[in-house]
């Protein structure tokens, strides 16, 4: 693996697929067949499990752990103590069943979340310090709590949008930083107003 930076103590299985620019710090652990990017970082203590696929420039925090079914794409931020789950109805005995999470571009999950498995999280989304992610996160969505509710939406660099105007069918968000305009669907719109 060329150009990739694998800190001593830190275990990174031989079949394991990393690109360069990458750095993976101590004791993390990558298992076979998982596939990291180019310009990544994995934190200390962090967890990338079997065949996991991991897009370019990801962060992945300290002590975060992504479980086998996870595809995370380009440029998504997974914060500190993050917990990815693989397996809706986890036994210790039988059969187990693992379902798909998707982490779309550009996406943010806050420190100390929980990720249920089959979701879709949307690009460019974001999700709170401790969120408990049990559905589904529209592109662009603010969402947090217990479990975590569709609360607004936010730019692509982070800022919350806000509502400047309507369009058919669509309200139109916002960036008072960015000055950018994205046009979210009314019926996400309403659902945010009602927290659900």
């Amino acid at each position: 693996m060329k150009d990739v930076y694998v800190h001593p103590g830190t275990s990174v299985e031989k079949t394991a697929k990393m690109g360069s620019g990458t750095k993976v710090w101590h004791y993390a652990h990558v298992r076979e067949g998982a596939v990291v990017g180019k310009n990544c970082t994995i934190g200390h203590c962090a967890y990338v499990g079997k065949n996991v696929k991991i897009g370019n420039n990801v962060k992945i925090g300290n002590k975060a752990s992504i479980f086998q079914g996870v595809t995370i794409e380009d440029d998504v931020q997974v914060g500190p103590h993050v917990a990815f789950t693989n397996d809706i109805r986890p036994r210790s005995f039988g059969d187990w069943k693992i379902e798909k999470t998707l982490v779309k571009k550009g996406a943010s999950i806050g420190t100390n979340s929980t990720v249920i498995c089959g979701v879709v999280i949307g690009s460019y989304s974001m999700a709170g310090a401790g969120s408990v992610i049990t559905r589904d996160v529209p592109d662009h969505g603010l969402v947090y709590g217990n479990p975590a509710r569709l609360m607004g939406f936010v730019c692509r660099c982070g800022e919350t949008l806000k509502e400047s105007g309507k369009a058919e069918g669509s309200i139109v968000m916002g960036c008072g930083k960015c000055k950018e305009d994205f046009r979210i669907p009314e019926e996400l719109h309403t659902a945010a107003g009602r927290r659900i």
